[in-house]
């Protein structure tokens, strides 16, 4: 059984074996067509705001010719809103013939990209390694959302699968930008040359209102079960891994990027306080405790709760000083440097400049850049550890349990087995009980998470 380390090790040999790939794989338009071709699979806000990131890069010509999703709607009206906007018009050649619809439309909309071209792949995480594993097929660059994956098993067999991305040197980009913020870079460089010392606690927080996202209301009459939990992933484990793996995960990844490792272990506490008529499978408070190798602590809370202080940051405390990670979400960062732990300006030993360029369109220039440049590009396994280091916290609230690492990943438990046999007219994975309701984490009461499907 793969454990951590093994993990850790595999994902470096799979990075060693992309940088030895010789020209005879190289991934390369035809001479006289530079042309970069993009299909949209999953046309949601965030899949629409990837692919207005990707039409804006301005270093040759790149199209978005297919989209696909499961709701004719967002189909229709993300393809005018894009259309719509004057200087991206001649970058949108998306007929109606391009326009796919259905859980096999991600197929469809490959098919009409040629090797070497582009697929974004925003749909619901729970369907990220199927889709993944068909662009792999394909030969087709990837751009995917974050969470790549919610628990163990789809954790490592995305590892198995990117093993072939790296053997063809397809780039891969993964949707945790905040990696790509200029001004965190530079960070992260200083706290590694040791300007604040030794890095022994990190803290962060996502302190907001509720978010409707993922605070689900009851099932409405005139749609499925499955698609009304699609149309609502953010509350349901199966599809998502909830509030957790997709809010929280920028905040845990930095924290992890700064100290230049991955958690051994967690434990964490939360609950569902002021849920009224919320069906959805979320807690609304999170307090997370992550602990590295070296003793080292990272502590994460998030919260959903109205009338409450907000914030949104990260902070990274050393033996000789301190640093913000961020302090305005995921842009600006305004990432800074004190010389001891009071972070107040006359304590302020160094700051990234103002204004800093928007790490969303960043992340979407280094990828243009390395698909024509024929760069290595695989951010795949750090995504996929980000992904599984968010989800332990997730577990370790939900069952309130301390776990491991090791023991994460070597879970059995996958929250939708079989999910590439999915219809569209067939039962979801998680059925409501005879009130309309799912079931909700029991911590203490209920010590494992199979129970949550």
């Amino acid at each position: 059984m793969s454990n951590r380390r093994e993990f850790i090790k595999r994902s470096g040999q799979a990075a060693a074996i992309g940088a030895m790939v010789t020209g005879a794989a190289r991934q390369a338009h035809a001479a006289e067509d530079n042309t970069i071709q993009i299909a949209l699979v999953g046309c949601g806000g965030r899949g629409t705001g990837a692919a207005q990131n990707a039409l804006s890069v301005d270093n040759g010509p790149i199209k978005l010719v297919a989209m696909a999703d499961v709701f004719e709607k967002n189909l229709r009206n993300k393809y005018e809103a894009l259309h719509g906007v004057k200087k991206f018009q001649a970058r949108v050649d998306v007929p109606e013939e391009r326009r796919f619809l259905g859980f096999e439309a991600y197929r469809e909309a490959m098919d009409c990209l040629r090797p070497g071209d582009i697929v974004i792949l925003a749909t619901p995480p729970a369907f990220r390694w199927v889709q993944y594993k068909y662009a792999i097929e394909k030969g087709l660059n990837v751009f995917m959302e974050k969470p790549v994956t919610i628990d163990g098993p789809t954790s490592l067999r995305m590892l198995d699968i990117n093993k072939k991305a790296v053997e063809k040197n397809l780039k891969v980009a993964v949707g945790l930008m905040c990696r790509h913020c200029r001004g965190r870079r530079e960070l992260f460089d200083r706290i590694q040359d040791g300007q604040i010392g030794e890095l022994n606690m990190l803290r962060a927080y996502r302190l907001a209102g509720p978010t409707a996202s993922a605070a689900v209301m009851p099932k409405p009459d005139g749609i499925s079960e499955l698609m009304y939990q699609i149309k609502n992933f953010h509350g349901f484990l199966w599809l998502s891994g909830g509030a957790v793996s997709d809010f929280l995960i920028h905040n845990i990844d930095e924290g992890c990027w700064m100290k230049n490792d991955w958690p051994v272990k967690a434990m964490a506490s939360g609950g569902r306080h002021y849920r009224g008529e919320h069906i959805d499978q979320n807690f609304d408070s999170y307090a997370m405790e992550f602990t590295f190798a070296d003793g080292a602590k990272l502590m994460v809370d998030g919260r959903t709760i109205p009338g409450c202080k907000q914030e949104f940051a990260t902070f990274a405390h050393g033996s000789k000083g301190s640093a913000i990670v961020s302090t305005a979400g995921h842009l600006p960062a305004k990432s800074r440097i004190f010389k001891n732990q009071d972070m107040r300006p006359e304590n302020m030993t160094w700051e990234f400049p103002q204004p800093e360029p928007n790490p969303y369109q960043l992340e979407w220039d280094d990828l243009i850049a390395a698909v024509r440049n024929d760069e290595t590009y695989n951010e795949v396994e750090r995504g996929v550890m980000a992904s599984a280091v968010a989800s332990l916290g997730r577990m370790a609230a939900h069952t309130g349990q301390e776990i491991t690492l090791d023991q994460f990943l070597n879970c059995e438990h996958e929250f939708a087995p079989g999910i590439e046999s999915l219809t569209l007219d067939g039962p979801s994975p998680l059925q409501a009980n005879a009130e309309g309701k799912y079931p909700v984490p029991m911590p203490g009461l209920v010590k494992k998470q199979e129970y949550l499907t």
